[in-house]
């Protein structure tokens, strides 16, 4: 199975805009409780530039299905770009892409 999560990375002048969409459900407690299932939600993000912290959240089941975030750091073209998300079944999804 392939990976659930999306990434674009550039840099410009040293600034790395990072566009990430994760493919996740994000059922929460009245959406699940009206569908008679258990809620379903990403719970902590983190995104490693080259082995190093750049963005890193926690989540709760408030956020929309399909969660798209946006954030930048200081990075160069070349370097690596990895996120990864749990969800509150203990699902992890990790996606790693070259910065362009």
């Amino acid at each position: 199975m392939g990976s659930k999560t999306k990434i674009k990375a550039k840099s410009k002048k040293g600034i790395v805009s990072a566009k990430v969409m994760a493919k996740h459900p994000m059922l929460s407690g009245m959406e699940a409780k009206k569908l008679k299932k258990e809620s379903y939600y990403i719970t902590h993000m983190v995104a490693k530039a080259d082995g190093a912290v750049v963005f890193e959240m926690s989540s709760s089941q408030f956020l929309s299905a399909n969660p798209f975030l946006s954030f930048k750091y200081k990075g160069e073209k070349g370097s690596s770009l990895e996120f990864t998300w749990v969800d509150s079944k203990g699902t992890k999804d990790t996606k790693k892409v070259k910065v362009k």
